[in-house]
């Protein structure tokens, strides 16, 4: 259940990632504590020491929607972290969070839909990061996309993930903002909970990246991966939110048009259809 903890913790280490020449105030000779103080926060946001405090320390746990705004601004929140900020201080009433979640899959009709795109990797994933969905072109991108397989998990822990991404520092960064920013006060999730204690204890990347409390719904950009076959490929990607289907997002790459990658992303097509995957074809095509 998200607590006056859990805000007094958010509001403590965003406090602490702030400088005080960020937000226009002399640094001082000492500091006797990392980022801004207490007091300049309070004094930022035109409340009482003693109510931002109480709120630090979870004696308050119900700060109006007009002192959210001006703890934002103090803070220097980005749109996502104070979004963020309001669903910690805001949860969800607590029988509506403890209700069992239905098992989540793939509507046979998106599936249908994205066996289609034959040059274009997509699949679905659902509130955990898990894959529910997946065409030919995902899978043959990464097996680590299949159905079933938990991206965030296997971002963190299988070392072929790390030579996978090219830019896997960023896109791990961005993984766990994402986590953060989709399941809000939810933090009391049994498979949440076990998910978060299992990288925890497996990653200590994820450990550092957890413990910064970013929360950032980055929904489209570029990643750079390398592949075994096709080589290096830079792919945009998107992630759509489907209607009636909480929590479960469609994410598809593509690349620009005449580009290498493009190209790498055709070869790709032409090694995932069911003749290329003989090996002696398949070989003579990467000649």
């Amino acid at each position: 259940m998200a607590t006056g903890s859990e805000l007094g913790e958010y509001l403590r280490i965003r406090r602490e990632r702030l400088r005080p020449g960020d937000v226009g105030l002399p640094s001082g000779v000492r500091r006797r504590v990392p980022g801004l103080r207490r007091e300049e926060v309070a004094l930022l946001a035109g409340i009482s020491m003693e109510y931002y405090l109480r709120l630090e320390q979870g004696r308050d746990q119900h700060p109006s929607g007009q002192v959210i705004d001006s703890i934002a601004r103090a803070l220097q929140l980005e749109p996502d972290a104070e979004t963020h900020l309001r669903r910690l201080a805001r949860p969800a009433p607590r029988t509506a969070r403890r209700r069992t979640p239905r098992p989540e899959r793939c509507s046979v009709s998106v599936q249908n839909l994205i066996d289609n795109w034959t040059t274009t990797p997509a699949l679905v994933h659902g509130r955990y990061m898990t894959t529910l969905g997946a065409n030919a072109m995902a899978v043959a991108l990464s097996p680590f996309f299949s159905p079933g397989v938990n991206h965030l998990r296997a971002a963190f822990v299988e070392p072929e993930m790390r030579e996978f991404y090219r830019d896997w520092d960023d896109m791990t960064a961005k993984a766990v903002g994402y986590l953060r920013s989709v399941i809000g006060a939810s933090v009391d999730d049994p498979r949440l909970v076990e998910l978060i204690g299992e990288l925890s204890l497996g990653s200590e990347r994820f450990r550092t990246l957890w413990a910064r409390q970013d929360a950032r719904q980055k929904t489209s950009g570029i990643t750079r991966v390398l592949h075994p076959q096709v080589g290096a490929l830079d792919l945009h990607y998107e992630k759509l939110a489907l209607p009636g289907a909480p929590g479960q997002m469609l994410v598809t790459y593509h690349a620009e048009p005449g580009s290498p990658s493009h190209e790498g992303l055709q070869l790709l097509a032409h090694l995932a259809t069911p003749r290329a995957q003989d090996p002696v074809l398949a070989s003579r095509t990467l000649r």
